[in-house]
């Protein structure tokens, strides 16, 4: 069962914040969306988070994502997934990648 939004967020009820519309909106755990416009949401906030780190992503990245894409079963690439979350929130991060 997964915690509510405010568990993993600042969201405060009643703060009349985004974080409380949306939870109006779809419940606190999202209930009211299907999986695939959870996993639309996913896709914009990664992007647009990994558009504001510096460095370059190396091609190996691309590749082996390509073959997690093509190889795993869905409940082990959303298992993935869920690794990646936990890992950019909280864990350590190797250091962005420069090439000249």
């Amino acid at each position: 069962m997964s915690k509510p939004l405010g568990y993993y967020t600042a969201y405060t009820p009643g703060d009349n914040s985004l974080l409380e519309t949306v939870q109006e909106e779809y419940g606190s755990t999202f209930e009211k969306m299907s999986k695939r416009e959870k996993l639309v949401i996913l896709t914009v906030l990664a992007s647009h988070i990994g558009c504001q780190l510096d460095g370059d992503v190396r091609g190996e990245i691309f590749a082996i994502a390509k073959d997690m894409r093509d190889k795993l079963s869905l409940s082990d690439q959303a298992g993935v997934m869920e690794a990646i979350v936990s890992q950019v929130r909280w864990g350590q991060n190797a250091e962005p990648v420069h090439h000249s």
